[in-house]
């Protein structure tokens, strides 16, 4: 019985094999191999299963199994040339070349065995003679390399091939083979910055895909090593060093997923241990001062990348606990450095913002409230461990641990503000006489008041200090730093027109302060950008964000400031000096304040932050932020338990928006947004160009203005943030790419090949998690594209959009079913979609009918172009169309006889299409009311409007006649 179900196994698994289902048929080989003993059996079973291996390019498993069969029969041809291809591509060429001269010797005729004995003997030929010639090139390039009396050029040029080298399987066999390794490490020796940037860069290659590999040079190098060369000075070879770090964590951890055939893994036991010593050495280089501050941010970014989870989805985070018991104090000692103190370590402007990313990270990562709990304590014990009142330089480094916290996990800062004599601290340190105390307090109450009950106290106790250090301070840090926090006080009640922290008019003179040093050109770029923070905030303020508007001086200061901290040339005009009586306002009218709500703003001066305030201060100005939607139940309830309502500012209205769009349009906001987007990845955050995207939005809303905006380049500059950033900054941007795409014309807003790339964020849109007008203008970009070519309507198409575009169809929404129908009248120009309509099974062709019978006129008249094209293209569509619904002929005669003529038109063309497929079909349609339509309608006299209609329905008669059915009167 066994050894029948083991034949039936085998002609099912090659029914499967005939159909292509690869893994089924070796699903149904590999159970009957464990039901026979067969011997002749068996071999055809190993010798079918090696066959699907090469199909599913599973060559080892095909080598072995052609090989189990070749066992029991060593004249088994077959199996001796599956082996022979599965040897090939795994690149053991030598014996792939011993099975295919066997195959020859038994079928010497055989001209596909010949053709494969010719072909690999070129092969090894070929790499037999590459790898004399690397041996040669390796040796001579370290020749070059270590002789000191070398010429500069060709010391250069041997660098650089031994890098290109190091990335070629071949060559990097051979400089193993060549001692390589410890030559490599001869040249890191040196201390020369062009042989150790060689040397490691060489060694990076080597590293990549291969764990063994990867595994062995960590060990030849040493950790210790490696660290130490990170550490230094030089910018160039500590950035080499981290990328050939992070080439080794990637090989060791398996991120590393690039295929390498024609190679099989080196097997490596457990990588955990070395993982573990490199975590261990980056977190000691984080409170060495023998580290640089550029080998201190290298080992904060491996940090952060390799460290927390990927994916929350992954159960073990046994790296972060490490971390956080082993290294988390080191973090926070990083965190806590005050540059203004002697014993600072070194630091870079971006240190102590790259460690409290880490701290948030690793946060983030933890699983559940005990380790949370154990991570707080951490802290705590830290800061309260730093308080001392005999030592004002460790209360300095307390707080300045707590302020970059709050800049990291948001939750634990504000638990560590509760702490005993953290706020008390920090207002105490406004008042020291020490410039550096003074500018770690500002600072940390500034990010403190982000939190209602902390800004509480703030208010109350730290106010009259900001004011007071705003005047007398004559450190232009500290001044920009206290107004930037009077500036975020100001703007504590949000877009709350009833939550007012200022007596009227006091946030408008801070707003005014913050402009005048923008445009002033004499004032460093540092304070101006240190203007435009201020800007970000107290443009929540209608009046405010409306003056600023008007001042087309400084939006364009604010534009070339956003430009010149990308490295662009920036163009500012210089102004006369303003009294010092102007440049510092009397802080003295402002009342204390009552409790506010914040939005978060990082208050650090580096490239980073200028785009992100410049874009956040355009949201303001634009009210594309998120508002939550006023339920008037819900309110009438607040007002009921006399509950605060917040209420709208009168000019953050609709015709005040539109109005403050226009102005900046005017201005030249499109290009500065279009300069912007083109910022390096590491100055434009995925957070600014969600703001970017927003801004682009709201700019699209007026269809009038589209066409500045794609004049301005305002298309072009979409693409790549509906491509790339947050989820809503994606969808943002797909919606803006929707609107342009839906008025204007493709070639121009999108020229070249960009048209393309628009494609994908468009169909993006086409989900119901996506709203109405989303799905709407969508659908309408996508319409105006798939009009312009074919090529359009091909990439639509493989972007899968053809099952959403017709799930839209049976929508009951009339606008977005009439979208959806004009964009398939479009679509079936292209044979891909008619083929679809072709097939078996499905209803397509029957929902486009039935839609010619709605009762809308637009519905119609696309559903009845899209009918018309389809029945044109194919004959076999036309009698499809008479078998998908009973209402076929009376749909067909109401489209003959509609009131709008291009609905008629298309009506007839359609009667003209089916008279044309068929004699049969049109013989049932003479006998029809069609016929007396056809003709009441040709009688008609052709006047300039109805020619078309009145030509068609005589075309349709004069077919009629030819078929003989009708006969013409005189």
């Amino acid at each position: 019985m066994a050894e029948k179900e083991a034949v039936q196994l085998k002609e099912e698994g090659n029914k499967h094999f005939q159909l292509q289902d690869y893994k089924a048929a070796t699903k149904s080989y590999s159970q009957a191999l464990k039901l026979t003993k067969d011997k002749a059996l068996l071999a055809t079973l190993y010798r079918n299963r090696a066959a699907c291996g090469l199909k599913t390019e599973s060559y080892v498993q095909a080598a072995s199994d052609a090989s189990r069969a070749i066992d029991i029969n060593s004249s088994d041809i077959k199996a001796l040339y599956r082996r022979c291809q599965a040897l090939e591509q795994l690149g053991k060429l030598d014996q792939a070349f011993k099975d295919v001269q066997r195959c020859a010797t038994l079928e010497p005729r055989n001209q596909n065995f010949q053709e494969t004995l010719r072909r690999l003997n070129s092969s090894i030929q070929e790499k037999l003679r590459v790898q004399f010639s690397t041996d040669s090139r390796v040796q001579t390039m370290f020749e070059i390399l270590l002789d000191e009396n070398s010429e500069a050029d060709k010391r250069e040029k041997a660098a650089n091939n031994l890098i290109v080298l190091g990335r070629e399987e071949a060559g990097v066999e051979k400089i193993f083979q060549n001692n390589g390794v410890a030559l490599l490490l001869q040249l890191m020796d040196t201390k020369r910055p062009e042989l150790v940037l060689a040397a490691v860069r060489t060694l990076s290659g080597m590293c990549s895909g291969h764990r063994a590999r990867a595994t062995a040079i960590l060990h030849a190098v040493q950790i210790d090593r490696i660290c130490s060369l990170m550490a230094v000075e030089n910018e160039e070879i500590s950035l080499a060093v981290c990328n050939l770090l992070q080439a080794i964590i990637d090989s060791l951890s398996g991120e590393d997923k690039r295929e390498h055939r024609g190679k099989e893994e080196a097997l490596v036991l457990d990588t955990k241990k070395d993982l573990k010593q490199i975590t261990s050495h980056l977190l000691d280089m984080l409170v060495s001062k023998k580290v640089s501050g550029q080998g201190r941010d290298q080992a904060l970014n491996l940090l952060n990348k390799n460290v927390p989870r990927k994916d929350l989805a992954i159960h073990d985070n046994s790296r972060t606990i490490y971390v956080v018991d082993n290294g988390l104090r080191k973090i926070l000692k990083v965190v806590g450095q005050v540059p203004e103190l002697p014993s600072c370590l070194p630091l870079t402007d971006n240190t102590r913002m790259l460690a409290s990313i880490l701290i948030s990270k690793l946060y983030d990562d933890l699983r559940c409230d005990p380790e949370r709990d154990h991570f707080r304590k951490i802290c705590e014990e830290y800061i309260t461990g730093k308080f001392d009142p005999q030592d004002m330089d460790k209360n300095v480094i307390a707080i300045q641990t707590v302020s970059g916290i709050l800049q990291g996990p948001f939750d634990l800062g504000n638990q560590l503000l509760g702490l005993k004599g953290v706020m008390e601290m920090m207002v105490a340190l406004c008042g020291s006489d020490r410039e550096a105390d003074q500018l770690v307090a500002v600072e940390a109450l500034i990010h403190a008041s982000t939190k209602l009950s902390r800004a509480t106290f703030i208010i109350t106790n730290g106010v009259s200090l900001l004011k007071g250090i705003y005047k007398t301070t004559k450190n232009e840090k500290i001044k920009i730093r206290t107004l930037v926090g009077l500036c975020k006080l100001g703007s504590a009640g949000g877009t709350d027109y009833g939550l007012r922290q200022f007596a009227e008019g006091s946030t408008e003179k801070l707003a005014k302060q913050c402009r005048k040093w923008l445009c002033n050109a004499s004032i460093d770029t540092r304070t101006r950008r240190w203007a435009v923070e201020g800007l970000a905030y107290l443009t929540l303020d209608a009046d405010v964000k409306d003056d600023f508007v008007q001042d087309v001086p400084a939006l364009q200061a604010m534009f070339e400031l956003a430009k010149a901290s990308m490295g662009l040339p920036c163009v500012l005009q210089k102004g006369p000096l303003e009294s010092e009586a102007e440049v510092c306002p009397d802080l003295s009218t402002f009342p204390h304040l009552s409790v506010p709500l914040f939005s978060t703003l990082y208050l650090q001066t580096t490239d980073k932050t200028i785009l992100y305030s410049v874009a956040t201060t355009l949201v303001n100005c634009t009210n594309s932020y998120d508002v939550k939607e006023v339920i008037p139940e819900l309110v009438q309830l607040a007002k009921f338990s006399k509950q605060h309502v917040p209420e709208e500012h009168p000019k953050d209205k609709k015709d005040f928006i539109d109005m403050r769009v226009k102005r900046l349009l005017k201005t030249g906001v499109i290009s500065a947004l279009a300069c912007m987007v083109k910022a390096d990845s590491a100055i434009l955050t995925n957070q600014t160009k969600e703001l970017l995207a927003r801004v682009f939005l709201a700019l699209c809303d007026n269809p009038k203005d589209r066409g500045t905006i794609v004049a301005q380049g305002g298309g072009k500059a979409l693409i790549p943030l509906a491509l790339e950033g947050t989820d809503v900054g994606k969808v943002k941007a797909a919606h803006a790419l929707a609107k342009i795409a839906a008025v204007s014309n493709p070639d121009i807003a999108f020229p070249g090949e960009r048209v393309y790339e628009v494609v994908r964020p468009l169909v993006s849109l086409l989900d119901t998690q996506r709203d109405g007008l989303q799905n709407y203008e969508a659908l309408l970009g996508l319409t105006n594209l798939s009009g312009r070519s074919d090529k359009l309507r091909q990439k639509i198409f493989k972007e899968k959009a053809l099952p959403d575009i017709e799930n839209y169809m049976f929508e009951n929404h009339d606008q977005l079913r009439q979208a959806a129908t004009e964009c398939m009248c479009n679509m079936v120009v292209n044979k891909e979609v008619q083929e679809r309509f072709l097939a078996d099974g499905n209803d397509r062709l029957k929902l486009v009918v039935l839609l010619c019978g709605e009762d809308d006129n637009k519905v119609q008249n696309a559903a009845a172009g899209a009918l018309a094209m389809l029945t044109a293209a194919h004959k076999k569509l036309c009698l499809k169309m008479t078998q998908v619904t009973t209402q076929w002929l009376e749909i067909l005669q109401r489209l003959c006889l509609h009131d709008q003529l291009s609905v008629q038109h298309r009506g007839l063309v359609i009667a003209y299409n089916l008279l044309a497929a068929d004699a049969e079909l049109a013989k049932k349609l003479v006998e029809s009311e069609l016929l007396e339509i056809l003709t009441v309608v040709g009688k008609q006299e052709p006047d300039e409007k109805r020619a078309a209609v009145v030509q068609t329905a005589r075309e349709c008669l004069i077919k009629c006649m030819d078929y003989g059915f009708i006969k013409p009167v005189s």
